[in-house]
């Protein structure tokens, strides 16, 4: 559940290397949840199909997860695919970003469940999906991307939240940005929340599409579903 204070100074993102995770407003993506954004998720797939690649075996198979921690209790949805070795680097990204897609989605279906309401708004949260996905393309390909995404001052990010309210009322199941007008612009029509479009960059990779009789990647739905666990 993202709040106020979780607003960060966008000039001073860079210099502090201890930020990990909070809000930046994008002129391009809307809100950003830069923890989701860190791509450490993406990171732990692709290092598991490097693995699967070398292990000689015939398939392997790969997991990925969303967790959300409650106290001592932590839960989330996770999904496992089979792969056939001999996946090539654009396949495996494309797997990886079904793989990617698919759970992100089940996970904020998990989260919108009324037996965390009492907790947590998080679910389809404005910024969730698109953070999941500019995390992905952020680490599958690296470079400073602060130019092409239009950060906003604090100072606007700050109106844009007293003006439209907490990210959480707003949702977004979708993973088009959702845009916020800045309100103090008044060449800005000020007006609800509106659809963007995802710029180039984020759109380099095609989601795999897994038949029922695929032998080279396909989801082993009897064995993907909810996570949890109790520390």
């Amino acid at each position: 559940m993202s709040t106020r204070e979780e607003i960060l100074d966008p000039s001073k993102y860079w210099s502090e290397s201890g930020i990990k995770k909070g809000l930046l407003y994008s002129e391009v993506l809307g809100w950003l949840d830069m923890g989701h954004a860190r791509g450490n998720d993406i990171k732990k797939l692709m290092d598991s199909f490097a693995i699967g690649e070398a292990s000689g075996n015939d398939y392997y198979d790969v997991r990925y997860e969303q967790t959300m921690a409650i106290d001592r209790f932590s839960t989330g949805r996770f999904k496992m695919w089979r792969i056939k070795r001999g996946r090539n680097i654009e396949e495996r990204r494309s797997i990886a970003l079904s793989m990617m897609m698919s759970t992100a989605v089940a996970f904020e279906n998990w989260q919108s469940m009324p037996w965390f309401s009492w907790y947590t708004d998080s679910g389809f949260s404005a910024e969730d999906l698109v953070s999941d996905l500019f995390g992905f393309y952020k680490f599958m390909f690296p470079r400073i991307y602060w130019h092409d995404l239009r950060i906003a001052s604090k100072e606007s990010a700050l109106r844009r939240w007293d003006y439209y309210g907490p990210i959480g009322s707003h949702k977004n199941k979708g993973f088009l940005p959702l845009l916020f007008p800045d309100p103090g612009d008044k060449f800005t029509c000020q007006r609800a929340p509106f659809k963007g479009q995802l710029p180039k960059f984020m759109t380099m990779v095609t989601p795999y599409k897994s038949a029922p009789d695929d032998v080279i990647a396909r989801p082993l739905n009897k064995i993907a579903g909810i996570l949890t666990a109790i520390e």
